[in-house]
């Protein structure tokens, strides 16, 4: 029997790969081989190249709302990786892509329509992206995290699945993650992710309080690429990353407070795995809102603290105070994130999967 073929695509930051990851155990257990299609040198084609998945890189163009003097360039690179998109599927001839988003994505899902290869594609925030707008003619089913994003998307199209979670998030061990950093246990760990590109801003703050932080706590900081502060390295009680990849279950583990952006990835790997947290999303001046958002939907269900990020930069000692009133308060967040018994969305994004690839007309 001929296996099935599904190409995986999405990229621009890691927040668009990790649930494409999260899928790949199970399409490998229904019998799918696996392609991804992403740009040429995006994090997607490292971190996939980890996984051992066929990796073909096309040319990508940003997609802005504002001016700059690559939206006259870039508007060709992007008709550029369409042709080579609809190369590559025609080499590999998939039964089904999955779009998880990302600018990378576009020219992928219309080369796919092109070649009338169905497409499904996965909205991670409340509200959909610009890629993934203009992918939503072309896909066949929509998946989506939140129940108020169902509000925004085609009836016919849209199925609420949750967030792929990746498997190994959920089996981290305490004791190891301690062992990787160095810490002996005897204080709680506070754990700093700024998204696979890092934030300025959160890393700002943290430093400015971290002699104050590190009487209470030890740190994991993970900082984003180019961001590691040469002149904190050895500090006792403070371990810093670029990024990490292997071993992030551990980490998960050993925490005992986050503080994190609000991408809708991440935060559902928070929610499940039930860790007190601090949201800091990005601010309006540089997003579309959909971080605020989300956090505002985790804080209103009493998952999260949400802080403003110029507050904090005003303000960094804002920062220290919500670290210390949101662990002592550590037990109300976690029995809300319990009450709510999130899972990972796999299970249902690959029953979507399934069914179209099946052709079947429910989900």
């Amino acid at each position: 029997m001929t296996k099935q073929r599904i190409v995986l695509t999405g990229g621009g930051t890691a927040g668009h790969v990790t649930a494409n990851i999260a899928l790949l155990p199970g399409l490998r257990e229904e019998g799918y081989e696996v392609y991804y299609i992403g740009s040429y040198q995006g994090i997607e084609k490292t971190l996939m190249a980890e996984q051992g998945v066929p990796y073909t890189g096309i040319a990508t163009g940003k997609l802005r709302r504002y001016f700059d003097i690559k939206n006259f360039s870039d508007p060709f690179r992007v008709i550029k990786g369409y042709f080579e998109a609809k190369k590559a599927l025609k080499s590999i001839r998939p039964s089904i892509v999955f779009s998880k988003g990302g600018f990378v994505a576009v020219p992928v899902v219309y080369a796919a329509h092109s070649l009338h290869i169905p497409v499904v594609t996965h909205e991670s925030d409340m509200t959909p992206g610009l890629a993934n707008r203009l992918c939503l003619k072309y896909a066949e089913k929509i998946c989506c995290n939140f129940p108020e994003t169902l509000e925004k998307l085609p009836k016919d199209k849209a199925v609420l699945t949750g967030d792929p979670i990746r498997a190994m998030l959920l089996s981290g061990d305490r004791a190891e993650g301690l062992r990787m950093n160095g810490f002996d246990g005897t204080k709680p760990v506070l754990m700093i992710i700024g998204g696979s590109l890092g934030s300025v801003a959160i890393n700002q703050a943290v430093r400015a309080s971290l002699p104050e932080i590190l009487k209470t706590f030890d740190v994991i900081h993970v900082a984003g690429k180019g961001h590691l502060d040469e002149t904190l390295e050895g500090t006792p009680g403070y371990k810093q990353y670029e990024y990490i990849g292997d071993g992030l279950q551990h980490l998960y583990a050993a925490a005992d407070l986050l503080i994190s952006r609000a991408g809708a990835n991440v935060i559902c790997e928070i929610l499940a795995l039930k860790k007190p947290n601090i949201l800091i999303p990005l601010p309006l001046d540089a997003s579309r809102g959909d971080q605020i958002l989300n956090a505002q939907s985790f804080e209103k269900q009493g998952f999260s603290v949400v802080l403003d990020q110029h507050e904090i930069e005003k303000e960094p000692e804002k920062l220290l105070e919500s670290i210390r009133t949101t662990y002592e308060n550590r037990g109300k967040y976690i029995k809300a994130m319990e009450e709510a018994q999130e899972e990972s969305g796999a299970d249902q994004v690959l029953r979507v999967i399934d069914s179209v690839v099946k052709g079947k007309e429910k989900i």
